[in-house]
């Protein structure tokens, strides 16, 4: 019986357009009512997340910056798992080696050194889960996280990195070279502690080998006394295996590589089909009310 769901958001809960479709909602208020536990799973820094799920009234704890960070229903902090700074300097030594854009993903919010290029990463990573998505609608979304407030630029990342006020979640890197990233990511494959992982064809995502979204999970099941073979883990990329080894019920979306389909227990629809409301109600049927 499952008793506790772990949803992942771009390319799962999302839209292209970066929204809930009713049918999700719906889906996920029902379990809630029926005491189920939803957990929101993403890539995705806190404020960020934040910004969509309560633009839809959407009340889950969630599991942040692919679980750098983890918030309480209540928006609480719960516990956090930061890159140690010198782990941080070797990984942008290696990008920046490899001459790779990234970002850096704080507990003071995310930076960028490059708007322009934030932008871009963005949409890769929408488009990535969305190929059939207008790219144009894909922009003008991508570009509200520079007009909202929910990317900073700065001169340079020492200013972070040599600051203790900020604690260093993840670093999103970006290259539409993918020679350069493969090399990087062989660097950083061998870098003690890191756990290397990707939402997006052109990106990579690096946070603390103890910052997984399966990890975040097996935490979330303990503290509420669930079995693992009770959960159920709904996603569509390579940041969310994790989750999916770990969860007793896997579900890739429809629009997920083939790769990922392959190694998950389900495949429901696509998140433009509202695959998120689907896996839930097969999920749930039968569930005494």
């Amino acid at each position: 019986m499952i008793k506790l769901i772990a949803i992942d958001m771009d390319g799962t809960l999302l839209t292209a357009a970066q929204q809930i479709t009713p049918e999700n909602l719906e889906a996920i208020r029902w379990a809630q009512s029926k005491g189920v536990v939803v957990v929101i799973a993403t890539g995705r820094s806190y404020r960020e997340a934040s910004f969509v799920l309560d633009a839809a009234g959407l009340i889950c704890p969630m599991i942040c910056v692919n679980g750098a960070e983890i918030r309480s229903v209540h928006k609480d902090i719960i516990s956090t798992n930061a890159l140690g700074k010198s782990t941080v300097r070797k990984i942008a030594a290696i990008l920046d080696r490899n001459k790779i854009y990234f970002e850096v993903y704080t507990n003071k919010g995310t930076f960028t050194l490059d708007e322009d290029k934030a932008v871009s990463i963005m949409v890769d990573i929408y488009m990535s889960a969305n190929p059939e998505a207008d790219v144009n609608e894909v922009v003008k979304v991508a570009e509200k996280r520079i007009t909202k407030g929910l990317v900073h630029k700065v001169e340079s990342y020492d200013l972070l990195f040599n600051n203790d006020e900020y604690r260093i979640y993840k670093l999103l890197a970006f290259s539409f070279n993918q020679d350069l990233l493969a090399e990087a990511k062989n660097e950083l494959l061998k870098v003690e502690g890191l756990a290397v992982s990707s939402s997006g064809v052109e990106n990579l995502e690096l946070t603390s080998v103890n910052a997984q979204k399966g990890i975040a999970l097996k935490r979330f099941a303990q503290a509420d006394g669930i079995d693992m073979k009770d959960t159920m883990a709904i996603g569509d990329n390579y940041n969310d295996l994790s989750m999916f080894k770990l969860a007793g019920l896997s579900v890739a979306m429809g629009n997920a590589d083939e790769e990922i389909k392959a190694q998950c227990d389900k495949v429901t629809l696509t998140n433009e089909e509202s695959g998120v409301a689907k896996a839930i109600w097969d999920a749930l049927e039968g569930r005494e009310e």
